[in-house]
């Protein structure tokens, strides 16, 4: 490696010497000091891996003279330290790292040169599913559960535990990818021994996961790139990027009464939404940092992608040292990491002046209150005290869909049709449900789920005590959770329930319905579970507007219960008033929430928790111990996982029968040189859609109908529809997932109005039919496929399958009014072109049908920064422009290959 600004030089920490590339070489000749924290850490890692090639000297000093109100257009290469990954897109990562060993094998390479270079640690948190709950043996059952469903998955993982350097699997039933990062696995400042010379250098990483941001909020650098990239980075490939924009996030104040991280996450999400933050790195500052607890800081890096940044990252100081000794790190981890910070600048203090940014957001601790966000995003924050208003308007438009609903059923009905679909009778919003020996009114606003659960709350103890100290208080006074809701406690790892336990909480907790279901994401990735037959029976024979809650991050259409159409996102506490209220349709600051044993109303004022017991629990119930004890022996497993049979050799043997497990056919008669890229002739639409289509919707991880596309598939290989498992299990087998490719139960396809689901028109001919059959129809036809969007195509989940479907569907190229960063990074990784309309253009403002033929031209073998489409339909042809959103040249380079892998795969090989 190259040191051309002597920037290699020793620290002193205790009795060991480490080398670093230091930060005060560059200090002298540039304005080193004025960088924001992120990109500090961006200049090292160039200066560490300066080889003149993939980093060269002007490279480090066009990041060192780095203006923040430049467009960014200067292209780098970020080597993270790590990779870490969850099993829902791990799985299909190892599933991928097995097949190109097969094909470098081919190509005339050795197997074992597919093999990761740096650590890469999978957690299992995404398979266990709330099947069982409100009963004592409900963890029991849900972990026996989750071991029938995916033995063979977990099988599979621990061959490639067993098969590859450097990969480790924390199995299941351990806790949530982000939080065991953060307690656990985060290093912070790495020392590592290479080449002879001990170094430390900070840990940075990226994740198969959007919330891998969660771990900024400890100081360490990361964010979620889709499975095809992290797979890549495990192999050496460098994360290419251009320099970016910092926005400044300035805390001042302190959380009033009544106000919980949550609140605050819900606030920051909705402001740097509108502030359109996509694709910048976020970083917060301000001595308001020193009244914020380290969990909190967690919360708010966890919720990123909520607000589309690629990163939001909290420097280090004080408080991050009081968590990595209370989170029972060793004390000379902890001395490096404060003598690394301060020898680097990277050390906060308050009164400090604040660095360069792009622009700066001031949030006033002080001015957060209590907050919900919903019914379908993340950022569409609603204040408490407004929600019932709010929230009535909402399930209005759900009832006026009902009325229009049945409207077409009556006219259909009277014109003689078949009468199979829609219900025959007019439905009032409610409905009489007898469960269990008791009758009760099920309505339109009903809470049907009340889950407190996902990475962005549990980790938090000021809100997961606070929940308890809810429900102790709800308790006492007699109230109970209603009879339809389905309630579930998923802790993101082991300590929360120990500190629950210490502080005698679980009970209260047991008590209202909400006992310990499982460690993992459960209802927040959409493994919520079965509700009762009768719940769902009545729900789906009155089409009622049933809602759920959770302490999550995601609550996008269709994600959740197939059931629910109005999903809210809360705080722990809350989720617990609500599950109490048993609808959204109440006023929780005036309201009460039942009545106590003498029969007076109860209200949540009355039972609310107050900030200084919060904090008299936290301070009592929680210690270094804890952590340590809960992470001895974490990859080791329980004799479940222990017991595992477990492919041998370093080629994996592939089962042509396996409906989990299958080889794919990404690289099946790849050739050792590319191809020049042809422009695209004679596309006809897959689909037409409209804003925020999230990867959920392209890529769902829930449940799989029976009469769907996959559903079939499955029955047709033997698989009983009570063990289909979920979309997200089923990621090892593209056969699986290319047929529940945009088929989300609440994707709307404008080329198929009047259809929900998965649906299109295939066009000559004009008959309607699955996305699926359609897409092979054309295939067999050769015939192109193109999907036009509108705004944020790909908003959500790090989700590597929303790309690898498209592209298994025949897919050519997306065009859209924008991206967000994952997905379209993805689509670029499967070899998927992305395309963006130019000025105020919109598939509406040029007419477009779905239905024209389409051609895109002059692509240049993808070094054009634009190309024209043309599209021709019955009304003659239009022509416009579009972007190529192969925004550097490390990407052009993927796309000529066909993607990532096989540019790899072709390195490799070489």
């Amino acid at each position: 490696m190259k040191n051309s600004f002597s920037a290699r030089q020793n620290l002193t920490v205790g009795n060991k010497t480490y080398e670093i590339c230091s930060l005060d070489a560059l200090a002298r000749r540039y304005p080193v000091n004025k960088l924001p924290y992120s990109l500090k850490i961006l200049l090292e890692n160039l200066l560490r891996h300066e080889d003149g090639e993939n980093v060269t000297a002007s490279d480090i000093e066009a990041l060192a003279t780095w203006n923040p109100h430049e467009e960014p257009e200067r292209e780098i290469a970020f080597t993270p330290s790590r990779v870490i990954l969850q099993d829902f897109t791990g799985v299909p990562a190892v599933v991928d790292l097995a097949a190109m060993r097969d094909a470098v094998v081919k190509l005339g390479g050795k197997a074992d040169a597919i093999n990761p270079l740096s650590p890469a640690e999978l957690v299992i948190d995404h398979s266990v599913q709330v099947d069982v709950y409100g009963a004592a043996n409900a963890f029991a059952r849900n972990a026996e559960i989750e071991f029938e469903r995916n033995r063979e998955r977990y099988s599979f993982l621990r061959w490639g535990q067993t098969a590859f350097e450097n990969f480790k699997v924390v199995p299941p039933d351990t806790g949530i990818v982000h939080q065991v990062n953060l307690e656990y696995l985060a290093r912070v400042v790495f020392a590592s021994e290479q080449e002879d010379v001990l170094r430390a250098y900070p840990d940075t990483l990226v994740g198969t996961d959007s919330h891998t941001t969660m771990v900024n909020g400890l100081g360490v650098l990361g964010w979620g790139v889709g499975g095809i990239e992290a797979e890549a980075a495990m192999l050496g490939q460098a994360i290419t990027m251009l320099i970016p924009q910092v926005i400044g996030v300035k805390l001042t104040g302190k959380l009033p009464e009544g106000a919980t991280a949550t609140d605050l996450v819900l606030t920051v999400t909705e402001a740097l939404r509108e502030r359109d933050v996509v694709g910048k790195f976020v970083e917060f500052f301000g001595d308001g940092l020193a009244n914020l607890p380290l969990a909190n800081r967690a919360t708010l890096g966890n919720m990123s992608p909520e607000f589309g940044s690629t990163c939001a990252i909290f420097p280090i100081d004080d408080e991050t040292l009081r968590y990595l000794e209370l989170s029972g790190r060793s004390a000379e981890q902890i001395a490096l990491v404060e003598a690394y910070a301060r020898a680097q600048g990277m050390w906060r203090e308050n009164g400090a002046e604040a660095p360069d940014y792009t622009d700066v957001l001031e949030i006033d601790l002080n001015s957060i209150e209590p907050s919900i966000a919903g019914p379908k995003r993340p950022q569409d924050r609603i204040p408490l005290k407004n929600a019932k208003a709010i929230i009535a308007r909402h399930t209005e438009t759900f009832a006026e869909e009902r009325t229009t609903k049945q409207e077409s059923t009556r006219r259909f009905e009277n014109e003689g049709g078949d009468t199979a679909v829609g219900s025959p009778h007019k439905v009032e919003g409610t409905a009489t449900v007898k469960m269990d020996s008791q009758s009760f009114d099920l309505s339109d606003g009903a809470i049907v789920i009340a889950a407190i659960t996902s990475c962005t709350n549990t980790s938090n103890p000021a809100v997961m005590l606070g929940a308890g100290l809810l429900a102790r208080k709800a308790h006492e006074k007699g109230l109970k959770v209603k009879p339809w809701v389905k309630t579930s406690l998923a802790p993101g790892s082991r300590v929360v329930t120990d500190y629950l336990r210490k502080a005698e909480l679980l009970d209260d907790l047991d008590s209202l319905g909400f006992g310990l279901v499982g460690y993992g994401c459960t209802t927040c990735i959409g493994n919520s579970g079965p509700l009762r037959e009768e719940i769902s029976n009545a729900i789906q024979a009155h089409d009622l507007v049933a809602c759920a809650v959770l302490s999550g991050n995601r609550n996008f259409e269709g994600r959740i219960h197939p059931d629910v159409k109005m999903n809210f996102l809360a705080s722990p506490p809350l989720v617990v008033a609500y599950a109490l209220a048993g609808t959204m349709n109440i006023d929780l600051n005036n309201e009460p929430l039942g009545e106590d044993k003498n029969g007076k109303p109860v209200y949540l004022k009355d039972i609310w928790p107050s900030q200084h017991e919060i904090q008299e629990a936290i301070g009592s119930s929680i210690d270094a111990g804890m952590f340590k004890h809960g992470y001895e022996g974490v990859f080791g497993g329980d004799d479940n996982w222990k017991s595992l049979d477990i492919p041998k050799g370093d080629i994996y043997e592939w089962d042509d029968s396996s409906t989990y497990v299958q080889n794919p056919p990404y690289f099946v008669d790849m050739s050792r040189e590319t191809e020049a890229v042809a422009d695209i002739a004679g596309a006809r639409v897959l689909a037409l859609l409209g804003d925020s289509v999230t990867t959920d919707h392209i890529s769902p991880a829930g449940s799989i109908a029976k009469n769907s596309p996959a559903g079939k598939y499955l029955m047709e290989h033997g698989v009983d529809p009570k063990h289909f498992n979920s979309y997200g299990s089923r990621r090892g087998n593209h056969e699986v997932m290319m047929r529940g490719t945009f088929a989300n139960i609440r994707l709307r396809n404008k080329l198929a109005p009047g259809t929900e689901g998965g649906f299109t028109v295939h066009i000559p001919s004009g008959e309607q039919m699955t996305i699926f059959d359609a897409s092979m129809r054309y295939q067999q036809d050769n015939t192109p496929l193109i999907v036009i969007a509108g705004k944020e195509y790909g908003t959500g989940s790090s989700r590597d399958w929303a790309a690898k479907g498209t592209l298994l569907l025949g897919v050519k190229a997306v065009i859209a009014e924008s991206f967000e960063r994952i997905h379209r990074s993805n689509l670029i990784g499967m070899g998927v072109l992305p395309l963006q309309f130019t000025g105020r253009d919109t598939a509406a403002s040029l007419g477009l049908t779905g239905k024209e033929e389409y051609s895109i031209e002059g692509l240049d073998n993808g070094n054009a920064k634009e190309v024209t489409v043309r599209a021709k339909g019955e009304d003659g042809e239009k022509t416009f422009k579009a972007r190529v959103r192969l925004d550097t040249p490390k990407e052009r380079d993927y796309y000529r290959n066909g993607g990532i892998l096989h540019y790899v795969l072709r390195q490799l090989a070489a």
